[in-house]
């Protein structure tokens, strides 16, 4: 490691080692099945090792787990929309992993609220659900693992699992499409705070991908609109949205940072 120069100095930038390219400490929030569960299989099948979250599927998280390549690889429960929930989340990972590099902000609820017919008790409750899950959770991990990147001083990564929602618009889950732009918000504002800490902060904006839970969606009339969204004619896969968050977790991608990557097969163009 180098020593900090008067330029680091009156630039505020601090020392630090190189960020490596595998063998990291990644926390994945959310990971019991889906997206989730293809991004920690994607960093283990990259040599890292990783702390598989979940608030309330823990036989699926265990399933998460028990399928990731390499060894070292944890389960860690919480609430992550209790600021407490999500303290000890994120000091049992680094605990056990001794430490953080990657953070992958995944976790999120996206429950129907059409403006139209949902009661303003419902709408009322839905709203500070999704603003408490997917937005303040997200808040509270970045800056717990930022703090933590900063003093183990050898930068870091802080990854957004965002929407194209944010942009386009999410009629029937409002809440959803407005926690996510704020999120991209975030973390470009994250971005310019911890650049001089060598923290890394990018987001990916996914379009309609295929899991296990949407997977109905894809077949009938539903599912053929669905693919005609895209001129490849087809949805995305969590592999491939996995790929692109590993590659922003990468070395050579700390310039992206502040970026928010549209990751929707050319089906929503912004200008």
């Amino acid at each position: 490691m180098g020593t900090t120069t008067d330029a680091d100095t009156a630039t505020g930038t601090a020392a630090r080692g190189p960020f490596p390219a595998s063998g990291r400490r990644v926390l994945v929030s959310g990971a019991s099945r889906g997206l989730g569960r293809a991004l920690s299989r994607a960093f283990a099948d990259n040599g890292d090792r990783v702390a598989v979250h979940f608030g309330s599927r823990a036989d699926d998280a265990r399933a998460t787990l028990d399928s990731l390549a390499g060894s070292g690889h944890v389960l860690v429960g919480g609430d992550l929309a209790d600021p407490a929930g999500a303290r000890d989340v994120a000091d049992r990972a680094a605990d056990a992993l001794g430490g953080i590099d990657v953070l992958v902000n995944n976790a999120a609820v996206n429950l129907p609220h059409p403006p139209a017919t949902t009661s303003y008790e419902d709408w009322s409750a839905l709203w500070q659900r999704h603003v408490a899950v997917n937005l303040v959770a997200t808040a509270n991990l970045s800056h717990l693992a930022a703090h933590r990147m900063r003093g183990q001083g050898t930068g870091g990564r802080i990854l957004n699992i965002g929407s194209r929602g944010a942009f386009r618009g999410e009629p029937d889950h409002p809440a959803y499409g407005a926690t996510k732009a704020a999120v991209h918000a975030l973390g470009q504002s994250l971005a310019v705070a911890l650049a001089p800490h060598g923290i890394a902060v990018a987001s990916v904006a996914p379009g309609f991908f295929g899991t296990e839970r949407v997977a109905h969606r894809l077949d009938g009339a539903e599912g053929e609109a669905i693919r005609a969204q895209s001129p490849f004619g087809r949805a995305g896969t969590a592999e491939e949205v996995a790929a692109a968050v590993l590659w922003l977790a990468s070395p050579p991608a700390e310039w992206a940072s502040g970026a928010v990557i549209d990751l929707n097969g050319a089906s929503h163009l912004r200008t």
